[in-house]
């Protein structure tokens, strides 16, 4: 068992990689999480014999810190209280709908600020005390956007890494956050300050020039001394996350999962093009766009209920905050007020369904379905696409995606939408069905290599090795290769 302040690299997140699963009867046990950004890491934290800490996801709860899989894990406990004004206060009812360019008006509290910030305190602490000198603590997303600072104040020695998965708004919108600099100053504590966009990390440097006065020149920031330390440049720049593609492939291989697939197909009945939807129930998915798209295009009789069916998939999501239950509600509507218009005796127009699917279950929604639909409003990523282009080693299917996700500037070759605009939306869905099969297989076998080669390994290994660049662990080799960089930062941080 390793000591305090023993360990080379730490992660903070808000949720910790492990779940807590109690059963009916028996005692309670921790359950792996199979997330990307998990798997990304476990190389380095195995390596290193990492830590990784962030909330159990129960409160009123506290765990001892405990190993799992190789990873030491550290939980930060929660209250009842620090979840509704942390978590769901300010965290998802201030910072998310701001960030997403108020598709939802935000609320500011100053009761919710507080407790942020003695959250984001309590997970800066718990890295101090756990982080060898010189140590790597990379701090994940919006949760968390004070920690940056309290770690620079604390403990100068240390590496800081932020990753913001969501987007970061323009600085008209930003300019409403009453506490606007603090978050700033916050992020400013990290070394390296990493984006899914380019426009995100511009925003980020506009909204410190505008509020601190230091020169930016992208994609670097000065930030001068501050409590006796010395002037330091951050670099702030785009670093766009992806999947673990090659097991996502690996799956849609599997004898079972086409199977599976073709089970699905036939228990819709058959129709001639399935289109999915698969997103978690939130107001910034475009999920009630999508639905008028669908449900005018039956009414106008360009589209039939025996040749088209609609799966809708619409995992729970913060069901305590009330626009998610007002949302849950309208979508609800929209879909049962479509099936009653158009749906017949053998066909359904829209299959819906409001809970999540495991892994395996989903690969085989997208070998089913001939058609993804991604019509986020504003997304700072949307893995969803990408998991449906890496799990499609037939080269088929065709991809609608919204330009205002993160994914549409790689994957170029889908059919790329403005989801505002319902009339382009519907043409767009009508041009996936239509399309030859040579154009499908032409546009998805280009947007495959790309997914498959910028996967997510190669994504951290890009983040880590900036901050390598950057902070203090060495200067940048001239091989140009991030898995390359990957296993030298490993190699580092193991041998410190």
């Amino acid at each position: 068992m390793k000591t305090e302040k023993d360990y080379d690299f730490v992660v903070v997140s808000n949720r910790l990689p492990v779940d807590r699963v109690v059963p009916a009867n028996g005692e309670a046990f921790w359950k792996h999480s199979p997330g990307g950004l998990v798997t990304a890491l476990e190389p380095v934290m195995r390596a290193s014999a990492g830590a990784w800490i962030g909330w159990a996801g129960q409160p009123d709860l506290e765990f001892e810190p405990f190993y799992s899989d190789g990873i030491q894990i550290v939980p930060v406990p929660l209250s009842a209280s620090d979840i509704e004004n942390y978590y769901e206060g300010f965290s998802n009812d201030s910072i998310w709908p701001l960030y997403h360019d108020v598709i939802a008006s935000p609320s500011y509290h100053r009761e919710w600020w507080e407790s942020y910030v003695a959250v984001n305190q309590r997970f800066a602490n718990a890295a101090v005390e756990i982080a060898a000198q010189g140590a790597v603590v990379w701090v994940q997303d919006y949760q968390l956007q004070l920690v940056p600072r309290m770690l620079r104040l604390a403990r100068p020695d240390l590496t800081i890494g932020f990753f913001n998965h969501i987007p970061f708004p323009p600085y008209g919108i930003y300019s409403q956050l009453p506490w606007r600099t603090q978050i700033v100053e916050g992020l400013l504590g990290a070394d390296v300050v990493g984006f899914q966009r380019v426009a995100d990390a511009s925003n980020f440097s506009r909204a410190v020039r505008r509020l601190t006065g230091y020169v930016t020149k992208y994609p670097n920031i000065e930030v001068p001394a501050y409590d006796g330390g010395a002037p330091r440049r951050v670099l702030a720049k785009a670093f766009p996350i992806s999947i673990d593609s090659q097991s996502f492939e690996e799956l849609a291989r599997r004898p079972e999962i086409q199977a599976r697939a073709r089970e699905i197909r036939d228990g819709l009945g058959n129709p001639k093009t399935v289109m999915l939807g698969v997103d978690r129930l939130d107001y910034t998915k475009g999920i009630g766009h999508r639905l008028k798209a669908f449900g005018e295009l039956l009414e106008e009789g360009r589209l039939t209920v025996e040749d088209v069916t609609l799966v809708q998939v619409a995992s729970p999501s913060r069901e305590r905050v009330q626009a998610y239950m007002q949302l849950r509600d309208e979508i609800e509507l929209t879909v049962g007020r479509i099936n009653g218009d158009f749906g017949t005796m053998s066909h359904t127009a829209i299959s819906y369904h409001h809970h999540g699917y495991p892994r395996e279950e989903m690969v085989a929604l997208y070998l089913a379905s001939d058609i993804m639909l991604v019509t986020a409003l504003r997304d700072g990523m949307n893995l969803v696409a990408k998991e449906y282009v890496a799990s499609r080693f037939d080269n088929d299917g065709v991809l609608i995606l919204s330009e205002f996700t993160g994914a549409s500037d790689e994957l170029r070759r889908s059919l790329r939408i403005n989801p505002h605009d319902i009339d382009g939306l519907k043409d767009a869905i009508v041009q996936a069905i239509d399309m030859p099969r040579v154009e499908r297989q032409r546009r998805m076998r280009a947007m495959r290599n790309l997914v498959l080669r910028n996967n997510v390994d190669r994504w951290s290994a890009g983040f880590l090795d900036a901050l390598r660049g950057v902070g203090q662990l060495g200067q940048p080799d001239d091989d140009d290769d991030p898995l390359g960089d990957l296993e030298w930062t490993v190699e580092r941080i193991r041998h410190r």
